[in-house]
């Protein structure tokens, strides 16, 4: 790294520091002595501004399941921009989209967009209130459902919630909105089972990621919530912004056999640009539709972008992309071989190392014992360890969010594994020498 690139990146971060509220995007920055800004990236790749390369396995936090700079992307936003950024009415980028999204996701006969995930999780609730006439909602403790107030109760707690009830998240939320949040454990059938059925003639919603984090639903698990959500008419929804498209063509919902009521999508729907979507039979959205409905009776879920053309253009050529013959299966081949590498390598070293999740979606945590069921059971990992070995792989050129989640691309390949799984050893190998 030359002087000169290495004190352009040192004058951006800084000025990050000054402009930037927390000097970052959100939630999540990285260490000072790891942080970077990154110049451009292309395929399983990034490049910072300093100069240096890395193997992304962040990819925007999901949204680049292509690579960075897919060409068909590129190519189908580039052919849309002269035509126009936005338009509010009909496009005809975005009917084509909402159709590809009807014919893969199992539960769509419609579909309605929204500008993100935490928008569509928030209008999908609002849509259960107005079909239902209830007010209460269900999480499931850990579950992560974007940032409006009624998402962010049991999010990250480092104790058992007081089930049914959870503290918040974040402050400037009014603890008003806690009386209508009921939380319950994820994976324990006994437990919540029996809380939805004590609430049920309250309850509009039960709120789930099918894959909870990295928390694979056990056997039986969805199908109890689908069958007791069923018979008290509770509507069902399947949080599938990080699963839609990355786990399966039809998301958790082929994957694991149980179809929702309604279920959100976003992330890798738009091949990296911002859009998200709800999708259910049409008499689920039938709030929604102001032809039918008594305007007193529905459901308001619009936005300035719903539909923006650039991003469906962007999301119709990743769906084009995505469902080439064989494309799920070389993502879990990838997976699936840096999962077990990394578990090898680890264990080898001494650590307990466990890759948490599915093959194209995982999180490394340091845990001994059995594979964690509930987001308590994922509590026992070593946080401090997961935070060294994940600065570790920082400076040996693996872009990670320590203590998160592994998204791999269509475009990360064998001889990335293959670096990675060097890299990997090597930083268990220096980890191990100061013990």
């Amino acid at each position: 790294m030359s002087t000169t690139v290495g004190t352009q990146q040192d004058e951006l971060l800084g000025k990050a520091d000054r402009y930037l509220a927390g000097g970052g995007l959100g939630l999540f920055t990285l260490p000072p002595e790891v942080n970077l800004v990154i110049r451009e990236g292309s395929g399983s790749r990034i490049r910072s501004v300093a100069g240096k390369e890395y193997i992304d396995y962040h990819m925007g936090s999901g949204p680049a399941l292509l690579g960075h700079a897919h060409p068909a992307i590129t190519e189908a936003v580039s052919a849309q921009l002269p035509k126009g950024t936005t338009y509010y009415f009909l496009n005809e980028q975005v009917v084509r989209l909402a159709e590809r999204l009807v014919e893969a996701v199992p539960c769509a006969e419609q579909v309605q967009f929204a500008g993100s995930g935490t928008e569509a999780t928030f209008f999908a609730l609002r849509v259960a209130r107005s079909l239902t006439g209830r007010t209460k909602i269900m999480k499931l403790e850990g579950g992560w459902h974007g940032m409006h107030d009624y998402a962010l109760w049991g999010t990250v707690p480092s104790a058992p919630s007081d089930y049914p009830r959870a503290k918040p998240d974040s402050t400037g939320i009014p603890p008003e909105v806690g009386e209508q949040v009921l939380v319950a454990p994820f994976n324990d059938m006994e437990r919540t089972v029996p809380l939805i059925e004590q609430y049920a003639h309250e309850l509009a919603a039960v709120l789930v990621e099918p894959l909870q984090r990295v928390l694979i639903p056990e056997p039986g698990f969805l199908e109890a919530l689908r069958e007791v959500t069923s018979h008290y008419r509770i509507v069902l929804i399947f949080d599938e912004i990080v699963t839609g498209f990355r786990i399966a063509w039809g998301g958790a919902q082929e994957k694991y056999g149980v179809v929702p009521d309604l279920a959100t999508y976003g992330k890798a729907m738009a091949g990296g640009f911002p859009m998200a979507c709800i999708g259910g039979k049409a008499e689920m959205l039938a709030p929604l539709d102001a032809r039918r409905t008594e305007r007193t009776n529905l459901a308001w879920a619009s936005g300035t972008l719903n539909g923006n053309p650039i991003s469906a253009s962007a999301g119709n050529a990743a769906l084009d992309v995505l469902s080439r013959p064989g494309t799920y299966e070389g993502l879990s081949r990838i997976g699936g071989r840096l999962r077990a590498g990394i578990e090898e390598s680890g264990r080898r070293h001494g650590f307990p190392t466990q890759a948490l999740g599915e093959d194209a979606v995982f999180g490394v945590r340091f845990i001994d014992g059995p594979r964690p069921k509930t987001w308590m059971d994922l509590q026992k990992h070593d946080r401090e360890l997961g935070l060294e070995w994940g600065m570790e792989l920082l400076r040996r050129g693996l872009l990670v969010n320590p203590n998160e989640k592994f998204y791999i691309s269509i475009a990360h390949t064998d001889a990335d594994v293959d670096q990675t799984l060097e890299v990997v050893d090597g930083a268990f190998k220096v980890m191990a020498a100061k013990r």
